[in-house]
Parts: C-alpha cells; sequence; structure tokens
C-alpha cells in the first residue's frame, strides 16, 4: 500500500477488499446483491441499482453508507470495523502515558514508600496496559521478567492498608499483569508454569469480582488446550467462560477458540454458530482504544480466527484471501510487521494453500518465512507448522526442499 487506507492502485483497502470476499466465494456482481438482500431485514431497491451500487463501490469511486457497511460485512461473515476499520491515531497509549505525568522511576518510588493514592493505581493501571499492548511484538524474554518484576511490585501492595476499591482494584490490576505472564509463558514452551499462573490469574479475578479478568483466564486455558489437541477441553473452556463474561471481549475470543476446536473435530455446521456468535458479540462491542492490548479483541482479528477456520474446512479461496487480509491489517505501511504472531500463522495458511495446489516452492517459502520472527508463540506457531509439513511429507517426500524445510521445524520443536 502507498499509504494507510489505500491501494496502490488508488482504490481505498475496503473496495479492494469488496472485490477480494466476492473473488474467493466465486460470486458475480449480481450474484453478490442477491446475496446481499437476503441478508436485510429491510426493503432495498432493484437489483439493477444495487448491481450499479456495487459497482460503484468495488472501484471505490463510492464509499457505502453505514447502513450497507453493516450489512456487507454481514453478508461476508464478518464484522463492520473489520471491513471499514476506523481511522484512530495510533499514539493513543503514549498519549495515556503522558497524560499520567508520571515515569517508572516515581511509580516505583510511591510503591516503595506505601502510597497507595489513586494517582499511584492510575499510574499502575497504565503500566499494566502497556505491557499487554507491548505483548504482539516484545521479545519473550524481556516481556517475561518485566511483567514478573511488576505483579511482585503490585501484588505487595496488598500486605498495605487499602480501602475495600484499592484492594479490589490492586487485585484486578494482579489480575491482567498474571493473565500476560502466564501468555508469555505458554509462547516460550513453559507449559507446567503457564497453567499454574493461569490458574492464580483466575482466582485473582473471581476474588476482585472482575468477570473479563476471569473470562480471559478460561480463554487462555481453551488456548492452551487446542494447541495440545485437546479439542473437547477446548469446548467446555470455552462454554465455562462464556457464562462467566458473557458480553466482554473474551466471550468473542472463546466463540473464535470454540470455532477452531469444531473445525478440527470437523463439524463444519457449528463453527460456523460459532463464529457467527462471536460475530455478533464483536459488533456490539465498542471499537477498541488500543488495538495492540492483547486483552482486547480487535475487529481485524477476527479475519485472523475466520482464516483458521477456513484452513482446516480445506477452503482455499477463503483462507487465502483472509491470510492477505491479516498479513495487511497487521503490517504498517512501511513494511513493519505490527502483530509479528498474527502473520507467521498467515504464513503458515499461504503455505498449506499452495502446497495443496501443488506449488511446493511457495509452500516452503512460506512456511519458512513464518519461522523467522522473533516473536513466537511457539505453541501456536507450531500447531499450524504441522498441518503444512504433514501436507508435504505426505505428498511430496521426496523434495530435497521439502526434508530441508521439515528438518528446521524440528529444530524450532527440540
Amino acid at each position: 500500500m502507498s499509504e494507510r487506507g489505500i491501494e496502490e492502485d488508488g482504490r481505498p483497502v475496503w473496495a479492494s477488499r469488496l472485490r477480494a470476499e466476492r473473488s474467493a466465494r466465486g460470486w458475480s456482481q449480481g450474484e453478490a446483491v442477491r446475496v446481499l438482500r437476503a441478508h436485510s431485514r429491510d426493503a432495498l431497491p432493484s437489483d439493477s441499482t444495487l448491481v450499479r451500487n456495487w459497482k460503484r463501490w468495488e472501484s471505490g469511486s463510492s464509499e457505502p453508507d453505514a447502513f450497507y457497511k453493516a450489512l456487507i460485512a454481514e453478508t461476508f461473515g464478518t464484522v463492520t470495523a473489520a471491513f471499514f476499520p476506523p481511522q484512530v491515531p495510533r499514539d493513543a497509549d503514549s498519549a495515556l502515558l503522558a497524560g499520567a505525568g508520571m515515569e517508572t522511576l516515581e511509580i516505583l518510588a510511591r510503591v516503595r514508600a506505601s502510597d497507595v493514592s489513586p494517582a499511584t493505581l492510575d499510574a499502575l493501571k497504565i503500566t499494566a496496559d502497556r505491557l499487554c499492548c507491548e505483548y504482539p511484538y516484545a521479545p519473550s524474554d524481556q516481556l517475561y521478567a518485566e511483567g514478573h518484576a511488576w505483579l511482585r511490585r503490585i501484588t505487595s501492595l496488598m500486605d498495605r492498608r487499602l480501602t475495600l476499591a484499592q484492594h479490589r482494584e490492586v487485585l484486578t490490576l494482579s489480575g491482567w499483569i498474571a493473565l500476560l505472564v502466564g501468555c508469555v509463558e505458554y509462547d516460550m514452551g513453559r507449559r507446567k508454569a503457564a497453567e499454574g499462573t493461569r490458574k492464580a490469574a483466575l482466582s485473582l479475578g473471581e476474588e476482585a469480582g472482575n468477570s473479563a479478568v476471569s473470562g480471559w483466564a478460561y480463554e487462555m486455558r481453551a488456548w492452551y488446550a487446542l494447541t495440545q489437541g485437546d479439542y473437547r477441553g477446548v469446548i467446555a473452556a470455552a462454554e465455562a467462560g462464556q457464562a462467566i463474561a458473557s458480553r466482554d471481549g473474551a466471550a468473542v475470543q472463546l466463540a473464535a477458540q470454540k470455532a477452531k476446536a469444531w473445525a478440527r473435530l470437523g463439524d463444519r455446521r457449528q463453527v460456523e454458530t460459532s463464529l457467527d456468535h462471536g460475530r455478533r458479540l464483536l459488533e456490539d462491542l465498542p471499537y477498541p482504544e488500543d488495538t495492540d492490548h492483547h486483552f482486547v479483541v480487535d475487529p481485524a482479528k477476527f479475519d485472523f480466527y475466520a482464516m483458521d477456520c477456513y484452513r482446516i474446512a480445506g477452503e482455499d479461496r477463503l483462507a487465502e484471501m483472509y491470510a492477505r487480509e491479516v498479513i495487511k491489517s497487521s503490517t504498517d505501511p512501511n513494511g513493519e510487521e505490527r502483530k509479528p504472531m498474527r502473520v507467521a500463522e498467515a504464513r503458515v495458511t499461504l503455505g498449506v494453500t499452495a502446497a495443496r495446489q501443488g506449488d511446493v516452492e511457495a509452500a516452503v517459502a512460506h512456511g519458512r518465512r513464518a519461522l523467522q520472527g522473533d516473536r513466537k508463540s511457539l505453541p501456536s506457531l507450531l500447531m499450524c507448522s504441522r498441518e503444512l509439513t504433514s501436507l508435504l511429507s505426505k505428498r511430496y517426500p521426496k523434495q530435497p526442499e521439502v526434508a530441508s524445510y521439515l528438518d528446521q521445524v524440528r529444530s524450532v520443536m527440540a
């Protein structure tokens, strides 16, 4: 892209996506407007008028209004803000930190001095948010060390004289940091430690009466189970978490984990049901202040969920289209990957679709590139990579480049 929101051919990103979504389903423009009409609960103009509008939308010469944006997103099974993302400043977190007027050293001094004032708690909350926003790209060992240090500092406040409200706030902050540390531990392959940290976060959330913290603790359990091949465990964890955090962002991601499990169990109907449930929940949530925050479900992540499910279902055209959307939305205009772990799984997806189409060279190239990034979630990446290695070893076992790639994956697993 030449600049944010504009493709190299001058069309808006949403216009290119409109054509890509339609083409991936093999629809003509006439068929697309008939499906659009089927999803509308209101009367629409004639098909000929809608086709003219559709042509203008795909060319980028006219932008749909709010009514049609929501209808288009529903037609293609996604959320409006994923298809038509609002333009928000990228430095929202920096503005929050500046507004706090407190640097790390001052926060530490206040904590050591037993200052549990509202200003100190606000500064600690901003620090916790900053750590959660660094999850997509910060090196795992660095984030683990910093998260552990702040978790100790914040939990030490519970030995002080606190009001009931302050006690709940400290428990909640500890819960968020524990969730983050548990995620990083699991990324690093420390399975037993991650489960212990997750349980601690669940306990903190329950004690604080914070359903969001508890919901994300169940989401982590579902994620752990998914990467370990325990698909019934994913569904059980998702249902338990949704009962606690039915309207929080965690419920959206729990629906996605459930859809991924059903995809691997081969139940296409349940996949669609779970994805649609998550889509409806996400459509009703406000657009997040900071889409980098790990415990916020940004609308673009819905493409990431769909990509995984369609890859498993063998819907190659849809899986490839969503993979390219994931890479596009996770990469800055200058080519820097803001969410490298999502990009890595998208590249594995492109590798899988290439292998199914007989393009071994492209499949291996995508697979290798997925392993190159410094920031990895090893369990998730290896789960996806095993799909590619299984496919390549079964279909092209004698290809030298395949053998070399399989060795590379084995070394990462080791």
